[in-house]
């Protein structure tokens, strides 16, 4: 449990989307209303009930659903290590709000059809906006091949994407499609949302009350040539070899460029897989640790 906990330093507005869905989505099914939590058009246009819209962007309708968008949620805070919590909570409350307004427009055009009378609850258009930059910014580090297929190390989300999308078929298909469009708009800069950012009050209570868990403790390090936290150990010298320490190897070209396309130097990325023993999760945290000094 200890690494899921610290897998969230340095993304608390991640750590509060995961806290917000996992709670709410266990509060309304032990209630057994969450089968009620997808808005439709009787919700919001007739009955005016816009309460709805809140529990319905955080909260999930099953359990399968629940497990496979906190796991990709959590793997996505890769992206709030890489722009930052402030410009990060910009990226969820825009791609939030596009995707909520894009479901209620669907609702209102579809309303005569049949096609759909409620869209599914749950995260779905900040997960599947996140898909945009995951495709085109994460680079591939390894390949293989199971059964005669070909498999690279993002398949496996890619797979995960997949079940969430189609999880509840047109109820669910609808609000992801609308994430990839909203996660689409933010890569396109509209209206210049890129460059927006949180007021600082708002990022503080975060940074406050989510960056860090009750008992953590900071790491010690203090710059790339410093000496290394504790939890990745010393740096093996070449002459300890002989004393049963392996000897230092060289990153590979495919972690080195993974951290750069992460706004990292090249030379910092190096050592910093050098030290985390080409753990990229521990390079991150050694790099955010530097730049934060």
């Amino acid at each position: 449990m200890q690494g899921g906990v610290s897998g969230f330093q340095n993304a608390p507005v991640t750590r509060a989307v995961v806290l917000a869905s996992g709670l709410l989505s266990v509060v309304f099914s032990a209630q057994r209303r969450a089968r009620t939590l997808g808005i439709s058009y009787q919700d919001i246009i007739t009955d005016f009930r816009l309460w709805k819209i809140f529990p319905s962007v955080f909260a999930f309708q099953s359990t399968p659903e629940l497990m496979f968008g906190l796991y990709l949620l959590y793997y996505f805070r890769v992206f709030e290590r890489q722009i930052g919590s402030n410009k990060y909570s910009v990226f969820c409350l825009f791609t939030i709000t596009v995707s909520s307004l894009l479901e209620i427009l669907s609702l209102v055009v579809l309303k005569d059809t049949n096609y759909i009378s409620t869209l599914a609850s749950g995260p779905y258009g900040l997960i599947f906006a996140s898909f945009v930059p995951f495709f085109l910014d994460i680079p591939v580090t390894s390949r293989f091949r199971i059964f005669g297929l070909n498999f690279s190390d993002k398949s496996f989300i890619y797979l995960a994407g997949l079940q969430l999308l189609l999880s509840s078929w047109k109820r669910s298909l609808i609000p992801g499609v609308f994430g990839l469009v909203a996660g689409s708009l933010y890569r396109l800069n509209v209206l210049g949302i890129r460059k927006m950012k949180i007021p600082q009050a708002i990022s503080s209570f975060f940074a406050r009350y989510f960056a860090s868990s009750p008992g953590s403790t900071p790491r010690p390090s203090r710059s790339l040539v410093g000496n290394a936290p504790s939890q990745t150990g010393r740096v093996p010298q070449q002459n300890q070899s002989s004393a049963g320490f392996a000897p230092i190897v060289e990153p590979p070209e495919s972690s080195v460029a993974m951290l750069v396309s992460m706004g990292f130097d090249g030379n910092d990325a190096r050592q910093a897989l050098m030290r985390a023993r080409n753990d990229i999760n521990v390079a991150t945290n050694i790099l955010l640790e530097a730049q934060s000094r």
